[in-house]
């Protein structure tokens, strides 16, 4: 019996990459509506199921949102529902509490070893820091250390970061034109230095969760590397598996 080759790809997971490289060309912007299945069909040379298919994956993968009766859409960081994909921190009770992110610093560095392995940089680049305290009901949760790229965040400072009044996500995808696609972590238990300590508003040696996260962008480039620290009395790290 033959076999398929290594190389192999069904229909439908081509026109997906089609789609993806169209969105990566920036032919339609985050909370725009793409063409119908149909026009896609016609543009694609296949036929609307095979289109239907591709859409379906990549909306199981929020590249994609669809709207009843609306349409398709591309996904977008300001969309409410989407807003927080990437914190999976939970309260103890469930509840969805008030989210505020407070900027405490943010300056502009050269990329040391690790810095430019993980980002897929040179040695030396210029790259951005910036640290922030996340709060959960006024409570302090989360203290967030994140290192980006600087030929991409160029213009990025203290004073804007302060003036968003949304997800820092958004305000990569709305002032620098970068979507966050998909998320690598690695959790481990830590205890509390002094200074994460004094911001968290807890005792030194503190039990913490270390979260460290490489976001990537379309063509799977990685565009943050961030260490986060979490408070966990109050909260657990939630992840659905499938």
């Amino acid at each position: 019996m033959a076999q398929e080759s290594p190389t192999f790809s069904p229909l439908y997971r081509q026109i997906k990459s089609l789609i993806l490289q169209a969105l990566e060309a920036g032919e339609w912007r985050p909370g725009q509506a793409i063409p119908s299945e149909q026009e896609l069909a016609v543009r694609f040379s296949v036929s609307q199921g095979t289109v239907r298919k591709a859409i379906d994956e990549m909306a199981a993968e929020n590249l994609l949102v669809r709207k009843q009766g609306k349409g398709t859409f591309v996904a977008s960081h300001s969309d409410p529902r989407a807003m927080f994909r990437f914190l999976r921190l939970v309260p103890d009770d469930d509840s969805i509490p008030q989210r505020e992110s407070i900027p405490l610093e943010c300056w502009r560095a050269k990329a040391g070893h690790e810095a430019s392995r993980i980002l897929a940089i040179e040695p030396g680049a210029p790259i951005m820091i910036v640290r922030r305290l996340l709060r959960f009901a006024t409570t302090p949760v989360v203290v967030d250390e994140i290192y980006l790229p600087g030929e991409i965040f160029q213009g990025l400072t203290l004073e804007v970061l302060q003036s968003w009044r949304s997800s820092l996500y958004s305000l990569f995808e709305s002032r620098f034109g970068l979507r966050m696609i998909r998320a690598d972590e690695k959790i481990r238990a830590v205890a509390a230095d002094k200074a994460t300590a004094e911001i968290l508003e807890v005792p030194e040696a503190t039990p913490l969760l270390s979260v460290e996260r490489v976001t990537y962008t379309y063509g799977d480039r990685p565009v943050e590397w961030r260490r986060g620290l979490y408070l966990t009395e109050a909260h657990y790290y939630h992840n659905e598996l499938n």
